[in-house]
């Protein structure tokens, strides 16, 4: 969102009321970022809890950054339409409601409802709480503004695995959802009374309807295609067969509607600019990688690593502390050095670490685990940060609000493609390396035997063998999963040099 709506009459805050208004917008973007990590660690908890399995029960995260990815683009027409403080306020108590609609689902089906409908509110609510953020502020003070919205998205993310591991572990999963009701009623009920005299003009745009059917339609069949591909089989089944060509169709006829709409929901146009479509590619494979990889790691680590929720949390969690400790300094660097120098620096470092991890073994300490999760923070504001100015500084400033919706929305994809697909292939490939180890394992019967003879029986021993082999399967899995991540990461490095260098600073304040 950009700050179009800023009324030049209206005077910004000051004293005690301009930091209270800034923490409740803060509150506000932390909680919505915050649901994008919350259930990573509470997957198989939620999962059993419920009676179903680890991979339908990713269905939670990828539910929820689906559904959010669809209001981004909406963002900006729904603030016009209606009032940026009314969309956020109502954004924001509905967010409250559905998440407690969420902690009281007694089926994963249910919940799986919820949290799209928690998605949906908790969309408009990155962009307009930084919109607002710059409104009331004064200009002087504006670098304060973005960098107390950059602060809560960099932190929410780190906060999300350890507070889902402590509720989880202390209480009950509910709890992670049951956490944002009276954070949200508070944020609704004094930002209404705080900001309402910061409301915008209404502009009655109209709404490309068949752009937003189109896009919910193929975003959808490819979602449950990715989700339940595993479960059904694949292609052998005709489901997934439908659900293929319904995505693969209603993406060509969103892409033929929306290039020549006057006025689309999403503008697809930008990708004309080298720079722009050369960022998004990066930030597609690079995101993609780093968030599944981060799925991906508490699930091996409750399941096969014996950690508990919190613990797992924790470990996590260690990839933001440096994260936070780098990210001011990034944050001058991008205004004096080449962004692509940064970024790709910034991508290759989580490349070369994610690489690293894929070298993993089960018998790990906690330190062999956690040292190389610390050391990607160091990448991730290198990446980040800089990769959002080339991305925006490519496209004329006009086109600044589209270009930077249109980018928060591929993020948010690929972050839900790469959740189902990390979930799909660590399944499968644990499958095969499960059989290729079989036949090569106690071929002479010389591992039994020694069992046997340390006072086992023959069932213990078989059932000992079968623990060791599922063990080694799933860490070769795993390793192979970091390995392709750390491909994905050298790639979306090699994809940034394809823009060239931008001739002038965007105005960033459009990117959430």
């Amino acid at each position: 969102m950009s700050s179009q709506f800023s009324d030049a009459s209206l005077k910004p805050l000051e004293g005690a009321q301009l930091i209270g208004a800034g923490l409740l917008l803060a509150a506000a973007n932390f909680i919505a970022v915050l649901d994008t990590t919350i259930a990573n660690v509470s997957v198989s908890t939620i999962s059993g809890a419920l009676g179903a399995s680890s991979s339908q029960g990713t269905y939670v995260i990828t539910s929820y950054a689906v559904a959010e990815a669809i209001t981004v683009p909406l963002t900006g027409w729904l603030a016009n339409r209606f009032g940026t403080v009314r969309v956020f306020i109502t954004s924001m108590i509905l967010f409250g409601v559905f998440s407690a609609l969420c902690g009281l689902a007694n089926s994963l089906g249910m919940l799986i409802a919820f949290r799209v409908l928690q998605g949906l509110a908790g969309g408009p609510l990155m962009p307009l709480s930084q919109t607002l953020l710059l409104r009331i502020f004064p200009k002087e003070k504006a670098p304060a503004a973005v960098g107390l919205w950059a602060m809560t998205t960099l932190i929410a993310p780190i906060a999300g695995p350890i507070l889902g591991g402590v509720l989880c572990d202390q209480y009950s999963w509910p709890y992670i959802f049951f956490i944002n009701v009276p954070v949200a009623l508070i944020c609704g009920y004094m930002g209404w009374k705080m900001l309402k005299r910061y409301e915008s003009p209404l502009l009655k745009l109209p709404i490309d309807k068949i752009g937003l059917i189109l896009m919910i339609v193929w975003v959808a069949a490819l979602q449950l295609m990715l989700d339940e591909g595993k479960e059904k089989d694949w292609f052998a089944s005709t489901e997934i067969v439908v659900l293929a060509l319904i995505a693969a169709a209603g993406f060509i006829a969103f892409m033929i509607w929306e290039l020549t709409e006057r006025n689309p929901i999403v503008d697809l146009r930008v990708f004309r600019h080298r720079g722009y479509t050369a960022s998004v590619t990066t930030i597609c494979l690079a995101f993609g990688a780093f968030f599944g990889a981060t799925v991906l790691t508490p699930l091996w680590l409750q399941g096969y690593m014996g950690y508990t929720a919190t613990h797992s949390g924790e470990t996590t969690a260690l990839t933001g502390i440096l994260a936070v400790l780098t990210a001011p300094f990034v944050a001058k660097l991008s205004t004096k050095v080449d962004p692509r120098k940064l970024v790709f620096i910034g991508v290759m470092w989580l490349g070369a670490v994610t690489l690293f991890r894929s070298f993993n073994t089960t018998d790990m300490s906690n330190f062999q685990i956690g040292w190389p999760l610390l050391m990607l923070g160091i990448g991730l504001p290198l990446f980040f940060v800089p990769l959002t100015g080339l991305a925006l500084s490519s496209v004329e400033e006009s086109e600044t609000a589209s270009a930077a919706g249109l980018m928060s929305f591929c993020r948010t994809m690929s972050g839900a493609i790469a959740t189902s697909l990390v979930n799909t292939s660590w399944e499968n490939k644990s499958i095969y390396y499960h059989a290729e180890l079989a036949g090569m394992v106690d071929q002479f019967g010389d591992v039994s035997n020694t069992l046997t003879q340390a006072g086992m029986s023959l069932d213990q021993a078989r059932a000992n063998i079968e623990q060791m082999l599922q063990s080694q399967s799933i860490m070769l899995s795993t390793n192979h999963i970091f390995m392709m991540a750390a491909i994905s990461f050298g790639l979306a490095a090699a994809a940034v040099w394809f823009a060239p260098k931008p001739t002038r600073v965007a105005d960033t304040s459009a990117a959430h």
